[in-house]
């Protein structure tokens, strides 16, 4: 069986712990492992796959909190460095009466971003494998560098390649590097996931249908629309379901969209899954595999925190 291995930021999350509002009023926080990328390594993990985060943290206190979260997850960290150089990231997280975020972020001196290329380790993958990514460390930096070789890395052994861009816009320094950045990257997935607010900020056309068939480039095969609680939408060329999210009482959205993508991937690497059957499994089982992802990320709203939501696989999760 294949293994997923994610690359990007691991950082904390700091959410409030009980009241709601901007974070000028909020005055309590609790401390969450967080960064897409090792959510999204976490929710395989806990679903029972295996699974690795490639990245760097500060050499201290928060950094092996990270680490030490993911192992408990059981996350394969012996990709994760540790470096005096840089510092690990802060997030503060504020919630509304809805769930919604609103972000700040601590990234000025990020160890992550400081990940070089000559740290991929050689001969990694293998046509069984995913690797997944999102667009935070898609900066200028280090580690933009990285993920072009380590992308590079994949096509040539045929792995598949998965691209959540997860748009911070408060980290780039203009909107239009951010959409550039994105788009660029974009070609080299096989698995494109994009919220519905996403798609419009790539593509500034509002028919969704018409937006997702632009995108269709270089190896993209699948693309999935994700709208909250509405639920989602899966596209390829020939076809496109929508599957309805189920209702839930949601406390804390942060870290759902990562929910969703890695219970995606989780069903892929279960049904070990390759390039040349992507399209025809995903047609095949749009449904299904879109109303387990629905159900996995509305659960996971129901908790605080990113990783400390995710559940481990109920049996009325598991999907044939």
């Amino acid at each position: 069986m294949g293994k997923l291995f994610t690359i990007g930021e691991l950082l904390i999350d700091f959410t409030p712990t009980q009241q709601r509002g901007s974070l000028t009023d909020i005055e309590h926080f609790t401390k969450h492992a967080g960064g897409a990328p090792a959510n999204v390594a976490a929710v395989c993990a806990k679903l029972g796959l295996q699974a690795a985060l490639l990245t760097q943290v500060g050499q201290d206190a928060f950094g092996d909190f990270l680490i030490k979260t993911l192992q408990q997850a059981g996350v394969d960290t012996q990709f994760i460095r540790q470096t005096t150089e840089g510092e690990t990231s802060l997030t503060f997280v504020s919630l509304n009466e809805q769930g919604d975020r609103d972000f700040q972020f601590y990234r000025r001196h990020a160890a992550d971003l400081l990940y070089k290329q000559e740290y991929l380790p050689s001969q990694l993958l293998t046509a069984k494998d995913i690797v997944h990514f999102c667009s935070v460390n898609l900066v200028e930096s280090p580690m933009k560098k990285a993920h072009l070789a380590f992308l590079e890395q994949a096509h040539q052994v045929g792995s598949l390649v998965s691209f959540d861009p997860n748009v911070r816009l408060p980290l780039w320094q203009d909107e239009s590097a951010c959409r550039e950045t994105i788009l660029a990257f974009l070609p080299q997935a096989h698995l494109v996931k994009l919220s519905a607010e996403e798609l419009l900020f790539l593509t500034a056309i509002e028919d969704e249908q018409r937006a997702v068939l632009q995108l269709f480039n270089g190896y993209i095969a699948v693309i999935i629309i994700t709208h909250g609680a509405a639920g989602a939408t899966l596209y390829t060329k020939n076809l496109h379901v929508k599957v309805p999210a189920d209702k839930v009482q949601a406390i804390d959205t942060t870290g759902a969209g990562d929910a969703f993508i890695g219970a995606i991937l989780s069903q892929f690497l279960q049904h070990q899954l390759e390039v040349e059957g992507l399209v025809a499994y995903c047609e095949l089982e749009a449904t299904s595999l879109l109303s387990f992802a629905n159900r996995y990320a509305g659960l996971s709203t129901t908790k605080h925190g990113a990783i400390p939501s995710y559940p481990a696989l109920p049996l009325e999760l598991k999907v044939d």
